[in-house]
């Protein structure tokens, strides 16, 4: 009986010029998911550069003005497959004022490409990056030191670095084997795809057999049904004059019809009566999967509350401390009032004070800060006008995450954890 392959979820990120497009190129190149039409086009539009070989970061630079300044500026989501498993990539912009898209892009990510120039080394936007991923608690790290081919002697080259980052990525809680680092050229394939006789040094897998080899969807903590309410359907026709249910989809656990669940934040109690998708009704459904839940009796039941397993429900809160990537161009200061989305509740909010600032570089937590300015990560103290069903983010990455919003232009500026993840880096003591 032939198995579906099952799917990873990961994301490129690393600094400027450190040849992330062109390595999602190769990737795609390599597992032949690009149509040759795509290919054609790279190769006409290299020949016109006056390249000697197709410049594949140009199948991923899809926008014009991307590629006439040769840079990415946005998360782009591309899809491939080997006959092991399927592939989602979220490709994630290098400079340093889109460390909003790497948040982003990682949030959901399995394992992240970690891109490093072999000529310039780990610098601090390597830093800052692998912070970043330590906060989203990303399960697994892959080191790619690319431009191998460029360094006079790439075996030193590439241990020196190994070990810099594995040290840095140890201090941030990662154990040895979670993170992999691989001697790459992404302009030439070597060891991308395809085992490279150019780094005899390396005997450890190429990035394609790692991808396929770690294990999918791990880290998960066991936590019970989680259902952020995003529709209310009523469709009060001839044919469905009293239907009423609840559509979204399932943020964590799974749920099977007869399960008693509560309303959150009211704490009313009832039990699932159906399942309904639109290919007919369900007896159960799991984590990712978009449904409509009716429920047995008529409660009351809004967007932006939360379904929830009455074994192990959330308590509301409306005060707590969160974890925050500021991600403004205007610092964030104590007594801010901005909205607050939580899966699909937006709620008017205020911070309280600043607690602590992390500082990326030096590994170590600063003691009350004034401000947090743009890409600053700190533990922040949040009131919400009404509360929110969260878990601790170390609990569960879905439904323990939140945005900061401007009130008045509607855009992000703030990616938040609720709770203490800065607890889980493994730190010096405050200063």
């Amino acid at each position: 009986m032939n198995h579906a392959p099952d799917l990873l979820r990961l994301a490129t990120a690393g600094s400027v010029d450190d040849g992330k497009s062109t390595l999602v190129g190769r990737l795609l190149y390599d597992t032949k998911s690009v149509l040759a039409d795509q290919i054609d086009a790279v190769t006409r539009a290299s020949v016109d550069r006056g390249l000697d070989q197709p410049d594949l970061s140009l199948l991923v630079d899809g926008l014009r003005a991307e590629r006439e300044q040769g840079i990415t500026i946005d998360v782009a989501y591309r899809y491939f497959a080997t006959p092991a498993r399927s592939f989602v990539l979220a490709d994630t912009p290098g400079h340093v004022q889109y460390t909003r898209n790497t948040v982003s892009g990682a949030s959901t990510a399995g394992l992240v490409i970690l891109l490093v120039d072999a000529r310039k080394g780990v610098i601090s936007q390597t830093r800052r990056h692998a912070a970043v991923m330590a906060l989203l608690g990303v399960p697994r790290l892959v080191l790619a030191v690319n431009k191998i081919d460029l360094v006079d002697d790439p075996e030193k080259v590439f241990n020196e670095i190994r070990t810099e980052f594995t040290d840095m990525t140890t201090s941030l809680g990662w154990s040895a084997e979670r993170v992999v680092s691989i001697p790459v050229s992404a302009l030439h394939g070597d060891n991308v795809a395809i085992r490279s006789d150019k780094t005899p040094f390396y005997s450890g897998p190429t990035l394609i057999e790692h991808l396929e080899s770690v294990p999918a969807g791990e880290d998960r903590k066991p936590v019970g049904f989680r259902f952020p309410v995003q529709y209310v359907i009523r469709p009060r026709t001839a044919e469905y004059p009293d239907y009423r249910g609840y559509a979204g989809q399932v943020a964590a656990g799974r749920v099977t019809v007869g399960d008693e669940v509560v309303i959150l934040p009211s704490g009313t109690r009832t039990t699932v009566e159906r399942i309904d998708t639109a290919d007919g009704s369900l007896e159960s459904a799991h984590t990712g999967r978009s449904i409509t839940v009716i429920l047995a009796e008529d409660v009351d039941v809004s967007r932006g509350d939360v379904i929830a397993a009455v074994s192990d429900a959330p308590e509301p809160i409306s005060q707590f401390s969160a974890t925050v990537c500021w991600l403004g161009d205007k610092p964030l200061r104590p007594g801010a009032r901005l909205l607050l989305k939580h899966g699909a509740r937006t709620t008017q909010a205020i911070v309280g004070g600043l607690e602590v600032l992390f500082d990326e570089q030096e590994l170590v937590l600063r003691e009350s800060p004034e401000s947090l300015e743009l890409n600053q990560i700190g533990r922040i103290s949040v009131q919400t006008a009404q509360p929110i069903s969260a878990d601790d983010y170390n609990t569960n990455r879905e439904t323990g995450s939140f945005l900061l919003i401007d009130p008045q232009g509607g855009n992000t500026l703030g990616a938040g954890l609720v709770g203490d993840a800065l607890s889980t880096l493994h730190l010096k003591e405050l200063v």
